[in-house]
Formats: structure tokens, sequence, C-alpha cells
């Protein structure tokens, strides 16, 4: 299976890449993978013209290529302001739409104090869950006094063993887009469902 680092860290070295490096070790320690690693500080300028020429440079269309035929995602960021990285939104903006539809992704942060930790519940999840992709349960936050204490050590294996199994699971039995369609047509209307459950008599 192939397992994809998108690592937004700026610095090197950075902390964004090694938490990026330790949460794909783990998985690698529960499911056999391949391992590639996109660092988008190295792409910072291909991004940056993508969006203003409409085509991405042969490094970026690579990434692009690498993530969309991955079977599991680590994406990590900085926090900035908050929340993620503008350079980590500007490359999921340039993916193609569907690129990470039904996709395990594990999300992880990291930043310089803990007061950020919600970062992964109040920007992360909702990113990826409006890209379709299947967010494992478990996130990744590490703050600045996180490395080297008890605790991130276990939130890793964790999330790590939930994206192991979601990509060993997912890259088997994906459902084919044409299948997904007409299941989704054969749900049942939410008003549909109200008025079944109201008295008849």
């Amino acid at each position: 299976m192939k397992l994809v680092v998108v690592s937004a860290g700026l610095s090197v070295p950075s902390s964004t890449r090694l938490l990026g490096d330790r949460l794909a070790a783990a998985v690698g320690r529960a499911a056999e993978v391949d391992v590639q690693v996109v660092e988008l500080r190295e792409l910072a300028v291909e991004i940056a013209q993508n969006f203003t020429n409409g085509f991405p440079g042969r490094a970026l269309a690579a990434a692009k290529e690498a993530v969309a035929g991955a079977d599991g995602l680590i994406v990590v960021t900085p926090v900035f302001s908050a929340s993620y990285s503008g350079l980590f939104k500007s490359f999921f903006d340039v993916l193609e739409p569907e690129a990470l539809e039904g996709k395990p992704v594990l999300i992880a942060a990291t930043g310089g104090s803990a007061r950020h930790s919600l970062v992964l519940e109040h920007a992360l999840r909702p990113l990826f869950a409006y890209l379709k992709a299947v967010v494992v349960p478990t996130g990744v936050y590490a703050a600045s006094e996180d490395w080297g204490a008890e605790g991130l050590d276990g939130r890793i294996e964790r999330a790590a063993g939930e994206l192991a199994a979601l990509m060993a699971g997912l890259s088997v039995g994906r459902v084919p887009r044409a299948a997904r369609a007409d299941s989704f047509s054969a749900v049942v209307p939410f008003e549909e469902q109200l008025a079944a459950l109201r008295p008849t008599g």
C-alpha cells in the first residue's frame, strides 16, 4: 500500500516534518506500506503559479499525482493564527476536486502551545470532510512541550493503527464512483423518514 505524507513545515529541520515521519513509521509498524513525503515548502512557488496560470509545474504535478494515487495520507501542518497554514490550504486547493474522495486521512498539527490543539477539530477535520476524505478518529497535535513527554507516543500509535486499518479495508474494496452514486440515490429522504414515524391513526 502507498502512504503519502504531506508536510507543510517551513523550517529545516522541522517539527512538522518530524511528526509526519513518526506517524509514518508507526503506520509502517502496523501495515506494510511504501512511504513518500511531499514537502510543501519546496512547492510553494509552483503552487502560487498554479493559481495564476492554471497549470502545475513538474514537481507540483508529481505531488498531486502521488496524493491522488495514495492508499492513505498523513497531513501535517504548523498552526498559524489558530488554523492551518496558508501553504497547506493552498496545496489542497489546487488538487482535483475528487482527489481525496473516499481516501483515508490522518490529520496532525504542530504548534507552540497546547491551547491550539483544537485546530484539529475546528479547522483540519472540517476541511477534509468537505473534500470527502475518510478522516481517522484520532488526530495528533504536538505542542512544544509534548516532545519527549508522556502521551504523544500513545496518540501517534493509536492514530497510526486507525489509518493502517482504514487503508487495508479501503484499498481493497473501494466502491467505484458510479456505484456510490447509485447508493446515494437509494437513500430515503429525511421527510419520508419523518412521515413513517408519524402516527397513522
